[in-house]
């Protein structure tokens, strides 16, 4: 993989997104959640996620990736009516057995 393309992909997950729902999610199905940026793709997500968190004795393996366009919801600014940004969310289910640690190692 070029170092180009590497860094495109470093971009691509913004945060994880660490809720109630998305800790049952992540329990029931080995899924994890992230916000991801508007353009990308499912492929692009699934790299990013071996990428990222692949480490030299283990390999992450990604079985599958669903995204959800979220619409910002409409707020009231003042007497101004405005709205929140749009975002993007995905849903990445890991192969049986393996697990991501946001913890910081080292």
């Amino acid at each position: 993989m070029s170092t180009a393309n590497e860094q495109k992909l470093m971009q691509v997950l913004l945060a994880p997104i660490i809720s109630e729902k998305s800790t049952l999610v992540g329990e029931k199905h080995n899924q994890y959640v992230f916000r991801v940026l508007d353009r990308a793709t499912k492929p692009e997500i699934k790299a990013a996620v071996e990428l990222m968190f692949s480490k030299k004795d283990s390999q992450i393996e990604v079985t599958g990736v669903s995204v959800v366009n979220v619409h910002g919801k409409h707020k009231r600014f003042g007497r101004q009516m405005g709205r929140r940004v749009n975002w993007k969310k995905a849903y990445v289910t890991l192969k049986a057995g393996q697990d991501i640690n946001f913890q910081a190692t080292e």
